[in-house]
């Protein structure tokens, strides 16, 4: 009786390998970055808004003086600012109240992650000549560094927070650089509507 199990395998094509192998290779190096998220009031006028500024609640010290921003604050500021001004929106001239009020929290954990074990497979053959190869990593864990940011935009006219956005990143050896700053909040703010859009 001749079953499958002892027939000898078919010699498959090489293009039919590469694209097997390469199938394998992009499942075990896949991995998902958190993607920011955010969500917005549907009852709020977005075209209604025109400027901005900040809830500096958190700053002022029992007497009622504004502490100094930290220079990473500065940073998040600075790329909040960058960003709601390419979508129309001005800050607010001092003394005057803003149509929109930010706020922000960061923070930064300490946690572990896991490096899964991966298997690679390649295989190849040029002219009569076939090969191939097996590439194997080890499993482990890592200690990283994680920021998290979340912004909130509030209608002061209604009391009411309209647009709400928050982003997690691993951060480097530097820490919360500004270009990693910078990018996060880019990301952040894709979905932020621009000045005259409802």
């Amino acid at each position: 009786m001749d079953s499958a199990l002892n027939r000898p395998l078919r010699r498959l094509p090489a293009p039919v390998w590469l694209a097997l192998a390469s199938i394998v290779l992009a499942a075990g190096c896949a991995s998902q970055a958190q993607q920011p998220t955010s969500m917005h009031d549907p009852e709020a006028n977005f075209s209604a808004y025109k400027t901005f500024g900040w809830d500096d609640s958190a700053r002022t010290d029992a007497s009622g003086d504004k502490q100094p921003l930290p220079l990473v604050e500065t940073n998040i500021r600075s790329a909040i600012t960058a960003e709601l001004t390419g979508k129309g929106y001005e800050p607010a001239a001092e003394g005057t109240t803003p149509d929109l009020l930010i706020a922000y929290e960061a923070s930064r954990a300490e946690t572990v992650k896991n490096r899964p074990f991966r298997v690679g497979v390649g295989v190849g053959s040029w002219g009569g000549s076939g090969g191939g190869s097996v590439g194997v990593s080890s499993s482990g864990v890592k200690n990283v560094s994680e920021g998290r940011l979340v912004i909130h935009a509030v209608d002061l006219a209604r009391k009411a927070e309209v647009w709400q956005g928050q982003v997690q990143r691993e951060l480097g050896k530097g820490g919360a650089e500004p270009a990693v700053v910078q990018a996060a909040v880019a990301e952040v703010f894709q979905d932020f509507p621009a000045r005259g859009q409802p």
